[in-house]
């Protein structure tokens, strides 16, 4: 669990709503569903959710609140199972072209997924630098127009890399096209996430997380 996590979960009821997002940055658009439906089918088989939807997430109709066995795939060192009882807990899936991202604050960095060398983005006040920005966000909205051949020429070796391969620090962004959020759970167990990922495929998938 990353300590930006641990800091904004131990925040979350003072200041708002939290997520956890677990995207799978490979799957086509035209397989997105059945294989959403396969890793349901699994949540719910496994106790982690249960199969009846209601109004428990954010910016959904409905989702799917925790299950009985929950608490086998979130850290019991956050001490705190007081999330079962919120209005807001549960499961949302997103099965559509998505630029996912941690919601509130800015993305401070991100590395070429060729040459490996890191761009930042913001300046020493942590202000994004817009000369900077420009290039990456124009490339982001390009592909969530789809615009399935834009690309974003790196800084540093100038090579053209599509925005879905962009390495963002902290997981600020991740584009795909299935997204599994969490609402208000405390951080997974490393072992569920490696599971999340060996049933998607062993696809690369990135765990966002962030507020509202």
């Amino acid at each position: 669990m990353s300590r930006k996590y641990m800091l904004t979960y131990c925040l979350r009821s003072i200041v708002g709503d939290w997520f956890q997002t677990i995207v799978d940055k490979d799957v086509s658009a035209q397989n997105a569903q059945a294989l959403a439906a396969n890793i349901l089918d699994w949540l719910i088989s496994s106790g982690v959710v249960v199969a009846e939807r209601d109004d428990c997430v954010l910016g959904a109709e409905s989702g799917h609140r925790p299950g009985p066995a929950v608490g086998a795939v979130v850290d019991s060192a956050a001490g705190d199972s007081s999330f079962r009882d919120l209005w807001t807990n549960g499961l949302a899936i997103v099965t559509e072209r998505s630029v996912f991202d941690a919601g509130q604050g800015d993305p401070i960095a991100v590395s070429c997924p060729r040459c490996g060398t890191a761009t930042r983005l913001v300046d020493d006040c942590y202000e994004l630098i817009p000369e900077v920005w420009e290039l990456f966000g124009s490339g982001i909205h390009a592909w969530a127009e789809g615009q399935d051949d834009a690309v974003v020429p790196c800084p540093s070796c100038a090579q053209q890399v599509e925005p879905t391969d962009w390495i963002w620090a902290d997981d600020y962004f991740a584009l795909g096209h299935l997204g599994f959020k969490f609402w208000n759970w405390p951080p997974f167990r490393p072992d569920f996430v490696a599971e999340f990922g060996r049933r998607l495929g062993d696809h690369r998938i990135a765990l966002v997380e962030g507020k509202l």
